[in-house]
């Protein structure tokens, strides 16, 4: 028998481990300090009991939760937490809870409901293991020669009728994330969330195309239904996804031969399609640019240090900023400074290399330059246009 135990307080998990260890010394303990690296564990070990606190950071428990459920239908979900609030009781028992304890849990309650768990694991073990051994295996041999087939790549010997035969005709999702860091946790998320959609809206399957990307293969029940299931699927990745996505998909396909060449056609779109962010913040987050700018206009500025900023992905933070400001980046930063120069030309007793230097060009000549391309004139020239008299020369 395996255990997870998932809790941000290093205490609470230590002293639940001690306890079990002690009365289930035959059982092997796991913790982790959040829903990540509960993930990863699950994904490593076959995990059978799952002590989980509510509040952490990040991902909630009942988060986690939800997400799991159809990946890890086995699991027996306890909840720990310091919380008696109604609704969060309800929410647990609505996502399949075995209990809900609050802290600080008692030693006997603790060991009683874990004996009562693992009696009725041995029970279902005995009579479902090797069925759902031979049921998931089956799954993700077909996942990956689905996975290269839609790549366009050889599948052997294997023979893909049985999979042709329960789809006729069905729809190609496509879910592509940006991100510069590893998105395990997010590739876990979709493909959770995809599954269970389309097992709701039709049948069907969800693959991992590449280390950004998922792909699901969808027979809907009821075609009409298409926008409600797209619908339903981004809003919960804007919810739980921490990384901007895309969701690209199909019309109706009906021959199989037809699925490189679509899954190469929804790659393409992804280049000019609009990433979709985790939060509703991307006023917030361009307003908190264009002040930053407007204080360090004069500093050297690239898109990657504004993005880092307000921690988005360069890639996206462009596309966003565009699309709130009507300009792109480099565009807007030009802006600013040369109407500040236009500003500061104004002064007679300014140099022209000093105005340079005040909005952010150490190169006179390129200030002079970009001056010229977007005034048609130079910045002398502009000065002695406006009826300033110069001190200086260019």
């Amino acid at each position: 028998m395996q255990i997870l135990i998932v809790d941000d307080e290093t205490v609470i998990r230590e002293g639940i481990q001690r306890t079990l260890h002690n009365r289930f010394p035959q059982y092997r303990i796991h913790h982790a300090a959040n829903a990540e690296q509960a993930i990863s564990l699950l994904h490593e070990h076959r995990i059978h009991i799952v002590l989980t606190d509510i509040l952490m950071p990040g991902m909630t428990g009942l988060e986690l939760m939800n997400v799991s459920r159809h990946r890890h239908p086995h699991l027996k979900w306890v909840v720990i937490s310091a919380y008696s609030e109604f609704a969060y009781a309800q929410e647990a028992v609505r996502l399949g809870a075995k209990d809900y304890l609050l802290k600080p849990i008692g030693k006997e309650m603790l060991t009683e409901m874990i004996d009562k768990l693992s009696m009725e694991i041995v029970k279902e073990t005995e009579l479902t293991e090797e069925a759902e051994v031979l049921k998931r295996n089956r799954k993700y041999l077909q996942e990956a020669v689905f996975q290269r087939f839609a790549a366009g790549l050889d599948t052997g010997r294997i023979d893909m009728g049985p999979i042709i035969d329960q789809h006729p005709h069905f729809r190609l999702i496509m879910v592509k994330m940006e991100s510069d860091k590893p998105v395990r946790l997010e590739n876990f998320i979709i493909e959770n969330v995809m599954a269970e959609l389309i097992e709701r809206y039709g049948r069907g399957f969800v693959t991992v195309h590449d280390s950004q990307s998922l792909l699901g293969l969808i027979t809907l029940q009821n075609e009409a239904s298409l926008p409600e299931l797209l619908s339903e699927l981004r809003t919960h990745l804007i919810k739980y996804l921490r990384v901007p996505f895309q969701i690209m998909h199909t019309e109706r396909i009906q021959h199989f031969e037809a699925v490189p060449e679509e899954v190469q056609r929804m790659r393409q779109a992804s280049t000019i399609q609009i990433y979709e962010h985790y939060v509703s913040g991307g006023d917030r987050a361009v307003e908190v640019a264009q002040q930053y700018i407007r204080s360090h206009y004069q500093e050297e500025l690239s898109l990657e240090k504004v993005a880092a900023i307000v921690y988005l992905n360069p890639v996206y933070f462009s596309q966003l900023f565009k699309q709130k400001t009507g300009q792109g980046f480099k565009e807007y930063v030009i802006q600013l400074r040369l109407d500040q120069a236009k500003l500061l030309l104004a002064n007679p007793k300014l140099k022209l290399a000093d105005i340079a230097e005040r909005i952010g060009y150490k190169d006179m000549r390129h200030f002079t330059q970009v001056f010229r391309k977007k005034y048609g004139v130079t910045p002398s020239e502009f000065r002695q246009g406006s009826g300033v008299h110069t001190l200086d020369s260019c």
